[in-house]
């Protein structure tokens, strides 16, 4: 396991690499949390352990203004986190070990993830998504943020306050911007996604509509779990893990 930091732009993005035992080259998985979020929750960390059983590198990194990384909470924004996970696969694609790569986000990270594999479909050979968060753009074209902060679509606050939380309203004013859909049309490789039918957070209905406008994905419905997989994490990370398998492929180009 090794810990450092990525520099994006001046910013330090907290990194943390494990790799496979006695292995020289190996498929690597970028993995990205979600709002609030960092590395070591319990159901990132449970991915990052499967996923290196399974012989896969993992590449974990926590955004602007999350975890130890550097950057105010309220001053980051989706297109911020986007070029964060540009730098970080630009680390990962330097990495002379990788022979293909891999990425999977969870609920924000999630939306980053299918950002950045719509921008550059040609660096990842499939793409997981837990609980992600695919309709913030489109709600906060409504005047919706999480169903929990409703405002005027047309008037942005200069800021506002979530879950406890202070954000700008350029975090609005981004999102409002962000067509979710072109982004997963340019996506044509296999794409995973898995949602709790109990997400207090995000509906699973988000996830459905995205499987049916994917060109090649499956979603995987997790019975009876919420947004961070309290109840069934092993569901999750086996899903994620066959997934991963058999769309496994040395081709160490990108």
């Amino acid at each position: 396991m090794k810990d450092f930091y990525i520099d994006d732009s001046g910013i330090r993005l907290h990194c943390r690499l494990d790799r496979p035992g006695n292995s020289t080259r190996c498929p690597l998985l970028i993995i990205i949390h979600g709002l609030t979020g960092h590395m070591e929750e319990e159901h990132l960390s449970a991915l990052s352990e499967a996923a290196g059983d399974n012989g896969f590198a993992v590449l974990r990194a926590e955004m602007y203004g999350h975890g130890q990384s550097g950057g105010l909470f309220a001053d980051h924004t989706i297109g911020k986190w986007l070029e964060n996970v540009q730098a970080v696969t630009a680390y990962a694609k330097s990495l002379d070990f990788v022979s293909g790569l891999y990425l999977a986000g969870h609920s924000q990270g999630g939306l980053v993830s299918a950002m950045a594999a719509g921008i550059r479909p040609q660096d990842y050979q499939a793409l997981v998504l837990l609980s992600p968060s695919l309709n913030i753009p489109e709600d906060a074209r409504q005047g919706n943020f999480l169903n929990a902060f409703r405002f005027d679509p047309d008037h942005i606050p200069v800021s506002f306050v979530w879950n406890g939380k202070k954000l700008q309203g350029d975090y609005l004013r981004d999102a409002q911007g962000i067509c979710t859909e072109e982004y997963i049309r340019r996506y044509r490789k296999p794409v995973l996604i898995i949602h709790g039918d109990r997400d207090e957070v995000i509906p699973v209905s988000v996830s459905a509509k995205a499987a049916e406008q994917y060109s090649d994905c499956r979603l995987i419905t997790v019975a009876g779990d919420d947004h961070d997989y309290h109840c069934h994490a092993d569901i999750m990370t086996d899903a994620a893990v066959r997934f991963l398998q058999e769309n496994r492929h040395e081709s160490g180009t990108f």
